[in-house]
């Protein structure tokens, strides 16, 4: 029998000194002195710690006593041996295996249930099979440019693509993939369960069978689905999401993409490398939405303009018949009126994600759904009922709409942990990168240009914007990759990073020294001193991190106006 004991107060109310930090704390139950299996740092807020051996039908109340100081503190003991498990986590997508790993690094006997296939969306119908079309279509665009290669000393003659061997290359690496999480999870001691489940309360999940499972903590990482408008049929063949042009069954002469943000541009990546003819149908006045309006001109001209894409702005796709050819209508998306109508050879609805938080139980809760479906969710990752969080619930991913990226979904979920842990954590949305796997990549992290003049605007701060260009970089340009450019948004008077913006080779990985700046609230200035490997493309960075520091000193010894 284990129990849990949770602390009534905090650290520092009850722990000024250092000896209270010994291996093996004092405690006394019913006037017997014990000895802790482990004892953590006073720097927690409050804390769990495991001590074997305890039996008693009653709640005790237990004291720690330091053996120097005599100091005593409260703790309430809890058997846990009344749960089937510390944790259950419903949905075993990156969200999901993220939680489960830092439960069980943190001692918790841990569940998870997914009703098809480990890695959820991301590792078998997402972000890792289209990185591998990506990587093939990167590949065939590189050797159909005969000028490019030409400028490298290189002369391909002639070059065959296998749409299957294409697919397989996809298809084998989302089963490699979702091998290694289903593996991980089980080397850890995770019980993995294959059934759909739902809450019957904020401890019992019931299986599609009928049977019933205890947890003290419940985590709900249900994902995401395709969203597809009304008047859309899916045929799965000729009108398509892209969970399956993920197959690449086949290569259509002329395909519509309804929707240019991420899903759909990477799609226009890989289908005009294979020669597809491409019809862009976007409601919102301009392509590329959601990104940097400048960074959006530039891919704009890089990835449509210099390609065989057209496009309809300001468009609803209102009706898709399938067939051969496909019947598509787009209506005006002011007036609603009827605009056009196309005869293509296939349609991919690239519309986004919609929260998959059907038959969840969360009736039984009160919990109303909002924005379209997603989770009300605190910044805790607890789930909410009007201002009320639920004890022992938690939601994590895309189905609480905070940000829908399988990365933000893993880190959303170690914090879930941490909390239930009684570790306060907050995840800073703010610094987690987001990427578009185009060739060129497009990257950014914190606030676009407009939030943050938004931002300076409301907190009295000047913003300043620093820029450098891949042109001007020895290592992208012995690649012959000159294209793209960086830029940098940040407090000219602190020189706090607010925002970074990349498009250009190699953009994804680029990000990540901006996204680490931005988690530490890093200045630019002192940024601007740390050494990046020659000739690098890191270098494209650290020219916007020197033009920051000198703008500053610029203005430092520019002579006084008068």
């Amino acid at each position: 029998m284990v129990y849990s004991f949770v602390e009534s107060a905090s650290w520092s109310t009850f722990c000024h000194h250092t000896d209270c930090l010994q291996k093996h704390p004092c405690v006394l139950l019913n006037k017997q002195s014990l000895h802790g299996s482990k004892f953590l740092t006073k720097t927690r807020i409050s804390t769990l710690v495991a001590f074997p051996g305890f039996k008693t039908e009653n709640t005790p109340i237990l004291q720690f006593r330091s053996k120097k100081t005599q100091r005593q503190f409260t703790v309430v003991c809890e058997d846990k041996g009344k749960f089937d498990y510390d944790v259950a986590i419903i949905g075993a997508g990156v969200g999901g295996h993220g939680a489960a790993l830092h439960a069980v690094a943190n001692g918790l006997k841990t569940c998870i249930f997914e009703a098809h296939e480990i890695g959820g969306t991301c590792v078998n119908r997402g972000c890792v099979p289209s990185k591998a079309l990506l990587s093939s279509a990167r590949r065939i665009r590189e050797l159909r440019d005969r000028q490019h290669l030409r400028s490298l000393g290189v002369d391909v003659t002639d070059i065959s693509v296998d749409r299957q061997a294409v697919a397989d290359h996809a298809q084998g690496l989302a089963n490699r993939v979702q091998k290694n999480l289903g593996n991980s999870l089980k080397a850890l001691g995770v019980d993995v369960i294959h059934s759909r489940a739902k809450c019957k309360s904020s401890h019992v999940v019931e299986l599609a069978s009928g049977e019933t499972i205890s947890a003290k903590d419940i985590i709900l990482a249900p994902g995401s689905v395709p969203f597809v408008p009304r008047g859309i049929e899916i045929d799965n063949k000729t009108v398509f999401t892209s969970d399956d042009a993920l197959k690449l069954e086949w290569i259509p002469s002329w395909i519509a993409i309804v929707g240019s943000g991420y899903i759909g541009l990477e799609f226009s990546d890989v289908y005009s490398s294979l020669g597809t003819e491409i019809t862009f149908v976007e409601a919102l006045p301009n392509l590329i939405p959601g990104f940097d309006p400048e960074i959006s001109r530039v891919a704009h001209r890089l990835l449509v303009q210099s390609r065989p894409i057209d496009y309809y702005t300001r468009s609803l796709a209102t009706k898709a018949v399938p067939g051969k050819p496909v019947h598509l209508v787009l209506s005006d998306a002011d007036t609603k009126m009827t605009s056009r109508e196309l005869q293509v050879d296939a349609v991919l609805v690239a519309t986004g994600r919609k929260p998959n938080t059907e038959n969840l139980g969360l009736e039984i809760f009160g919990v109303e759904v909002v924005r379209g479906g997603f989770i009300p969710t605190n910044e805790y990752m607890q789930v909410m009922r009007g201002n009320e969080s639920i004890p022992h619930l938690y939601c994590i991913g895309d189905a609480n709409g905070k940000m829908m990226l399988a990365h933000a979904a893993s880190m959303q979920g170690i914090s879930a942990i941490e909390n239930i842990m009684g570790n306060r954590h907050v995840v800073n949305h703010r610094s987690i990168p987001a990427a578009c796997f185009t060739h060129p990549e497009i990257a950014y992290v914190g606030l676009t240009e407009p939030q943050a003049k938004e931002e300076a605007s409301q907190h009295g701060f000047k913003l300043e914007k620093s820029v450098a260009y891949f042109r001007a970089n020895s290592k992208a340009l012995a690649e012959m990759e000159g294209e793209g450019m960086a830029k940098i948004l940040y407090n000219e008077q602190t020189g706090e990073l607010l925002g970074c913006h990349v498009i250009g080779i190699h953009a994804s990985d680029l990000i990540q020294e901006a996204a680490n700046a931005i988690a530490n609230h890093s200045s630019v200035y002192d940024l601007s001193y740390c050494v990046h490997t020659h000739p690098t493309l890191s270098e494209v960075l650290d020219e916007t991190f020197k033009d920051a520091k000198r703008k500053s000193l610029s203005r430092k010894h520019s002579p006084s106006r008068i």
